[in-house]
């Protein structure tokens, strides 16, 4: 048996040690299972559209448009809690969070509205401590109320003889790529997946470490003819496995076959890359193992580290909405880079020509973290 032959041995036995302990690890393993199928429905669950924002309604005016505008904040956008007539009492519920924003139709409202030379004004209160719904809002609404201007115009047109159909028009066509209905859980399980891939994938090999640190087992791992090398690998190798298992699972048992999300392109390729990506990531969790004496403290580092990777990698904030000098310092995280492997491969069907870039910063990233962790390894063990 050749040397080569026996090395490879070695770490293959190395690796499915990995994986038992893994497996016997139950909290552990039940943290994983949950990762990458509990988490992805829980989140893919929720929405960023409004979805019925509670407000209350001051109707001063007392007509038929007004009648009509409320009518138009109607679920599944709004949903109206009451009318007041004190304008004290819709701020008081604001203040307590009872509701989110406050509508205030003037007497006037109808009148401006139909004579058309002066504007028809209304007053919408927004709480704006809830950022997202104070965003929303407005917006909402504001398009409810262009789409009643435009109805009020129309008719007083009419009843000048204008052919309003005859009218000039700007007619706004808009055409949505790769997915056309804006869907919400497309977006937020795929970026939750890949978060969830990047804590595993850290978490897990870090902690296995130090683990041995903590029992001692290490030195015996060293003081048996195997080398920090075989250590190391065995330890990223068992962390790809269990990455490409959770992502098979969660792209087919749940984003395609709860959610529909499609696949465009090739998944053997995400397949690889994903390989990759729990390689390098496995890496820089054996790299932080290296500065940690403890559980812990492996768990403080892994927390400092991945929180701004999360967040600034592009997965939950647009990545070209960042400072310059932060985006050249994201460039070093492989998350950024995968965000664009897999909404590419995924959504648009892109292959190899176009996503080469991010998959060598991922390789070249994933040698640098595993370089540095085995020099040291070898400078605490060897």
């Amino acid at each position: 048996m050749t040397a080569g032959v026996v090395w490879g041995r070695q770490v293959l036995a190395l690796t499915v040690k990995e994986l038992r302990q893994l497996w016997r690890d139950r909290p552990l393993l039940l943290y994983v299972v949950y990762l990458f199928t509990v988490e992805l429905v829980l989140v893919a669950g929720g929405t960023r559209e409004l979805s019925h924002a509670p407000f209350l309604v001051r109707d001063a005016d007392r007509s038929a448009a007004s009648r009509e505008l409320v009518h138009d904040l109607r679920e599944p956008w709004f949903t109206l809690r009451g009318e007041v007539r004190d304008p004290g009492e819709a701020l008081r519920a604001l203040d307590h969070g009872e509701v989110r924003f406050f509508v205030d139709i003037p007497p006037t409202f109808s009148r401006d509205l139909g004579r058309g030379d002066t504007p028809a004004t209304v007053q919408l209160v927004v709480d704006g401590s809830r950022v997202v719904s104070a965003w929303l809002a407005p917006s909402y609404a504001g398009r409810i109320a262009d789409g009643l201007s435009r109805d009020q115009a129309a008719r007083n047109l009419g009843r000048l003889g204008v052919d309003v159909a005859a009218l000039p028009t700007i007619e706004n066509r808009r055409r949505t790529w790769y997915n056309p209905n804006l869907d919400d859980a497309w977006g937020n399980a795929l970026a939750e997946l890949l978060s969830m891939m990047t804590v595993a994938c850290v978490l897990l090999p870090a902690a296995a470490a130090v683990r041995e640190k903590e029992h001692g087992t290490i030195e015996q791992l060293l003081v048996s003819p195997l080398t920090p090398l075989q250590v190391m690998l065995s330890k990223a190798l068992s962390m790809v496995f269990v990455a490409l298992l959770g992502t098979g699972i969660a792209l087919h048992g749940i984003l395609r076959a709860v959610y529909g999300l499609p696949a465009h392109g090739s998944l053997t390729l995400l397949l690889a890359v994903t390989a990759l990506y729990a390689f390098t990531n496995a890496a820089l969790g054996l790299v932080l193992s290296t500065f940690a004496r403890n559980t812990t403290q492996v768990g403080l580092l892994i927390l400092l580290t991945l929180m701004p990777v999360l967040q600034l990698s592009g997965t939950w904030s647009p990545f070209e909405a960042e400072p310059e000098p932060l985006r050249a310092v994201m460039s070093l995280s492989p998350l950024r880079h995968l965000v664009s492997v897999a909404y590419g491969i995924l959504l648009r069907g892109v292959g190899m020509e176009v996503l080469w870039p991010h998959v060598a910063a991922i390789a070249a990233l994933g040698t640098a973290c595993f370089g540095a962790g085995l020099w040291r390894f070898r400078r605490q063990f060897g």
